[in-house]
Parts: structure tokens; C-alpha cells; sequence
């Protein structure tokens, strides 16, 4: 299977990164649904996640498409000045262009956020769900409430703060205008009107992301095939061997359960 690599302009102009791998034909998996994967916040496309799915797609002679938002990994931008508006309109980007019939949107930590996103944007094109530690809302639910009222009233006197990384790419910058910006796209605060199968994994020892988001998901999804399995002792990463094997069954399921 050949792979392609490439990128396309977002609206601003900006280059957004892609990879793509064609699934076989010739094995009756045409009419299948293809993957896509969304990376988690200041992730790459590079990811042991996205590897592992891409080895995935080719055993089972499936579509994959991977990709980085601006400004992570290989796209342009600076990664400061965008939102998560930005990044969903990224993975509309390639979802619109580089994808053609049905796709299972596969989402790690924001990605699962982001990947719910396009798949209320685009109901005719998203056969299914899958989130890794799904970090749906975590501006507001998380972040906000862990800067305390000194890195708050700092945040608005400067537009930013400073945050350190726990995996060695050192501190991050969280502007306002990346948590206003993002309660344009909160989920949680209704119904998600989505019915395809959807298959949420979480680790309950994650440090940065509580399992109980990944629950809230799946009480606000709308459809009957929803299934949350919990790793008691899985980080936010969920890279270990049998995390990744959890993965590529909950990927079975949902490819399983989509319409061809």
C-alpha cells in the first residue's frame, strides 16, 4: 500500500500536513469506512497512536488518513495564536478534501473533541466515533479551574500564561483567547446529537484528563451504541502494548458496526 504525504492550505493559506495510505481493494474492503485520526493537544501525527493505526489500516485494507492541526507537528502557524476553532476547521480541511464516502473519525484527548465536532458538521460523512482519553471541553472544565485566581487574574492582565509539560516539550502557552474562543464549541453542556457507534477508552489513572469527561461523553451522546472500557490503570497516553490492542478492538467494533 503506497503511502502520500502532502499538505493543503488552510483558509488563512497555512500549510496543514497530511499523510495518507490507500486501503487494498482487491481483499473486498471497498465500501468500507476509512480512518481518520486527530491528534490530542500539541500532539503530532507522528505519534506511537497514529503509527499503531496506520499499521492497523493496512493489515485490514483500510483508507487512513492522519494529519497535523496548525501549528503542531508539521503544519505552519504558530501554535499561540490559533483556537480549537482553528483545529477543527483543520480537520474539516482533510476530512472535505482528502477523504471521499464514509470515515470513523478516530479522536486522542482534544482529537476526541475535535472529532465530535466534524462529525456534527459533517452527518453525511462520519459513520463513527472513537476517543482516546476524550478530552471533550477541557478548557473550561479543567483548565480554567487549575490556573487558580493568581494565574486567572494573570491570564487576563497579559492574555496568557505559561503552563509546564509533563512530556519533555517544554511549557506551553495558553492564551485567553483560546478559552473564550473554544465555549463557541463546548459539548457538554447538552445533548450531543450524534447515532453512529461510538467506542470511548479511558485510562483511570490519567493524570490529565479525568475519566469521568470520557463518561460525561457518553451520556451526552444521543445514540444507542456507545460503550465507555476503562484501563484502572492506564495513563492519559494509553500507548502501552494492551492499550493499543484495546484500540485496534474498538476500531473492529466500530468499522463492524458502520454502514458500508
Amino acid at each position: 500500500m503506497t503511502e502520500e504525504t502532502g499538505t493543503i492550505p488552510a483558509a488563512s493559506g497555512t500549510p496543514v500536513a497530511w499523510r495518507r495510505r490507500a486501503g487494498r481493494v482487491a481483499d473486498g474492503s471497498a465500501g468500507r469506512p476509512g480512518l481518520v485520526f486527530c491528534g490530542g493537544f500539541r500532539s503530532s501525527m507522528a505519534g506511537e497512536k497514529a503509527v499503531f493505526l496506520d499499521g492497523l489500516a493496512t493489515e485490514r485494507g483500510l483508507d487512513f488518513l492522519r494529519f497535523d492541526y496548525r501549528g503542531h507537528g508539521a503544519s505552519g502557524g504558530e501554535f499561540a495564536k490559533l483556537t480549537l476553532g482553528d483545529w477543527i476547521a483543520d480537520a474539516l480541511l482533510v476530512l472535505d478534501r482528502l477523504t471521499e464516502g464514509p470515515q470513523i473519525l478516530v479522536g486522542s484527548s482534544m482529537g476526541a473533541w475535535v472529532a465530535t465536532q466534524a462529525a456534527l458538521a459533517r452527518p453525511g460523512r462520519v459513520a463513527g466515533l472513537v476517543g482516546i482519553a476524550a478530552a471533550p471541553d477541557f478548557t473550561e472544565d479543567l483548565m480554567l479551574p487549575a490556573l487558580g485566581e493568581m494565574g486567572l487574574a494573570r491570564m487576563r492582565r497579559d492574555g496568557f500564561v505559561d503552563r509546564p509539560s509533563a512530556y519533555g516539550d517544554g511549557p506551553y502557552r495558553i492564551t485567553w483567547r483560546l478559552i473564550t474562543e473554544a465555549r463557541s464549541h463546548l459539548l457538554l453542556r447538552g445533548p450531543v446529537p450524534f447515532a453512529g457507534p461510538v467506542r470511548l477508552l479511558h485510562g483511570m489513572a490519567d493524570p490529565d484528563v479525568p475519566w469521568r469527561q470520557s463518561l460525561k461523553l457518553a451520556e451526552a451522546l444521543t445514540g444507542p451504541d456507545v460503550r465507555l472500557t476503562l484501563v484502572k490503570d492506564g495513563d492519559h497516553r494509553l500507548s502501552r502494548p494492551q492499550d493499543l490492542a484495546l484500540l485496534g478492538q474498538a476500531v473492529a467494533e466500530v468499522v463492524a458496526a458502520s454502514p458500508a
